[in-house]
């Protein structure tokens, strides 16, 4: 009788060793097709990136044609007071506008007026410590540049350029 338990406890040490290795071998298999899609998922990806990149069609426009600029008018506006501030504060503000096509310069040029309030308005309501740093300067040509083409639409200006700012 001694035998019959061991013949069974082999029996289905046997059957747990037949079944592992297939359920083994099925998930290795899984694992090793994913593997596969994955890796050429990113070797596709990769080409897509740097082999395939091509110029798109704007930039092949903006390349052959040269861009304009129109100079906006030497600004001097007083800064909103801040907290506690004894004297005033001034903004001296040189600004150029650049469009794409030079023939927009000759839409814009009568709406200048415009630009300028633009410009005013919105500098006035600005205090000196907002203009602190690069980033200040960078939200403030944001901002211009987004009232500008609300002043000159349906023409477009693509940046303000700032020639020079000096805040005192």
């Amino acid at each position: 009788m001694a035998k019959k338990p061991k013949k069974d406890a082999d029996a289905g040490d046997a059957a747990e060793g037949e079944g592992a290795p297939q359920g083994g071998s099925k998930k290795k298999k899984i694992l090793i097709a994913a593997a596969g899609a994955l890796a050429l998922a990113g070797a596709g990806g990769g080409y897509v990136v740097f082999a395939g990149k091509k110029q798109p069609e704007s930039e092949k426009v903006a390349a052959k044609k040269p861009a304009a600029f129109l100079d906006v008018r030497e600004m001097l506006i007083n800064l909103a007071p801040e907290p506690n501030q004894d004297r005033a504060k001034f903004i001296k503000l040189r600004a150029s506008l650049e469009v794409a096509d030079p023939n927009v310069v000759k839409e814009i040029q009568p709406l200048l007026p415009r630009v300028e309030d633009a410009f005013q308005v919105f500098v006035r309501e600005l205090r000196a410590s907002d203009l602190e740093g690069s980033a200040g300067v960078y939200r403030l040509r944001e901002e211009l540049l987004r009232r500008v083409n609300v002043a000159v639409a349906p023409a477009r200006v693509d940046a303000v350029l700032f020639r020079e700012v000096v805040v005192q």
